[in-house]
């Protein structure tokens, strides 16, 4: 349980807020490469700003203030330039580091450029990785763009998808140190929602819980596994300070505001040996519904199961509310390290997880359960009668919705049709 001061701090993402800042430490993961080559100008609000992200002519990106300093005309409507991003309302021209370079008629009247000069509105940093556009809204200096290994991993097909996700960035990502919803979200209750009454998945018998230099790591042995087996010798990642690491795909939960996250999924599908070598050119984006034609929440899919648990929660968790049992090791000691990162960044410290070193940045390490497999891969045949990865070769269970022109992409780089599912079977 949080005091409600402590609540506050932790949820509170605005600028000049403690754990703002501390999020403002970091790089955040906020469209698809793939988005700006279909539409170059996108409006997007982070950490309670509403900003417009642009791919210019010359192929640069820019994120900028959303409102023309002009007279606060919508950006997201302009268009873009050889140098930066126009307004449609009045023309007026600006760069990614949000510096006026052209006011039409203005400049006639003003030849020195006097006053454009003066004019700089709002701009953040933009880099493209993965597939990804990444934001950074902090101080300068800017850290690394943390290039971590599974980027790098040949022979995969890989997507991305987003999900707009009505609630509060902490209880979203405190599913990320939780494992025992596993047992109960994903196993037992999608048991129920295919029509099976009887019988309950393996119950979780041990729990650890571990801290390292890119966030947490927790472990766990259940009734059908012991203390040799990948989840209890290597375990999965809470990655710091908002992402997820499963051993074959990432996922990062971007605050909008206070009451909004954007939810983003990474996923990595080897192909089969008889696709290699496999080189991808393109990482498709899109995003996911969350909810049915009749207003419901969609419950088929890993991912849209945990947005009905985090929703649940109300917009903003009251934790005040809370009893923390003992599989919450973890969520208390996430807590405790955030509250630790705001006390340092007011400090004048770099937070947990910041690289600063671009010769260490490179193919960082993370620990996966999967590295064997994603390194030697499979031939089709033993692929299919895996039990893991024939699900996730034949089926895309993370996220409901996915698009026929992904499905034949995936299709494409696999040789495998994806097959529809009405509810996951883990």
């Amino acid at each position: 349980m949080l005091s409600a001061e402590k609540n506050q701090q932790l949820t509170r993402v605005g600028p000049g807020t403690p754990m703002g800042e501390v999020l403002r430490r970091h790089w955040h993961p906020v469209a698809g490469i793939d988005e700006l080559e279909r539409n170059p100008v996108k409006a997007v609000r982070l950490m309670g700003e509403d900003l417009v992200l642009y791919k210019d002519l010359s192929g640069n990106y820019g994120l900028v203030d959303r409102q023309c300093a002009h007279r606060r005309a919508d950006l997201s409507y302009g268009f873009v330039e050889n140098d930066g991003i126009r307004c449609n309302y009045h023309g007026w021209q600006y760069n990614a580091q949000g510096q006026c370079v052209a006011r039409p008629y203005e400049d006639q009247a003003d030849p020195q450029a006097r006053q454009k000069c003066k004019i700089r509105m709002k701009a953040y940093g933009v880099k493209p990785l993965a597939g990804l556009l990444w934001a950074y809204m902090g101080p300068l200096p800017a850290p690394e763009l943390p290039d971590w290994e599974p980027f790098h991993w040949p022979n995969g097909f890989v997507q991305a998808v987003f999900s707009d996700i009505p609630c509060n960035w902490l209880q979203t990502q405190e599913n990320s140190i939780d494992p025992v919803h596993f047992e109960w979200m994903h196993a037992n209750w999608s048991r129920r929602l295919r029509g099976h009454t009887g019988g309950y998945a393996p119950q979780h018998q041990k729990l650890a819980f571990e801290e390292f230099e890119h966030g947490f790591v927790y472990k766990r042995i259940s009734e059908d596994t012991d203390e040799q087996h990948p989840m209890w010798t290597i375990g999965r990642v809470c990655l710091w300070p908002n992402g997820f690491f499963l051993g074959d795909h990432f996922e990062w939960r971007v605050p909008v505001d206070d009451e909004n996250t954007l939810s983003v999924t990474w996923s990595f599908i080897r192909v089969p040996r008889e696709q290699e070598p496999y080189v991808q050119t393109r990482i498709p984006t899109w995003t996911s519904p969350i909810k049915d034609e009749a207003g419901r929440w969609i419950t088929s899919h890993v991912i849209n199961q945990d947005i009905v648990a985090w929703v649940g929660q109300g917009r903003i968790a009251d934790r005040t509310q809370e009893n923390l049992g003992a599989s919450d090791r973890g969520i208390a000691m996430l807590r405790r390290r955030l509250l630790e990162d705001i006390d340092d960044v007011q400090a004048g410290r770099d937070p947990k997880g910041v690289l600063r070193d671009a010769n260490t940045n490179q193919r960082v390490f993370l620990p996966s359960d999967s590295r064997d497999f994603f390194q030697h891969g499979l031939p089709l045949a033993d692929y299919q009668r895996h039990p893991k990865w024939a699900r996730l070769l034949n089926h895309f269970i993370f996220h409901a919705g996915q698009p026929e022109w992904v499905q034949q992409a995936h299709e494409e780089a696999t040789g495998v049709a994806i097959q529809p599912i009405s509810v996951i079977d883990l």
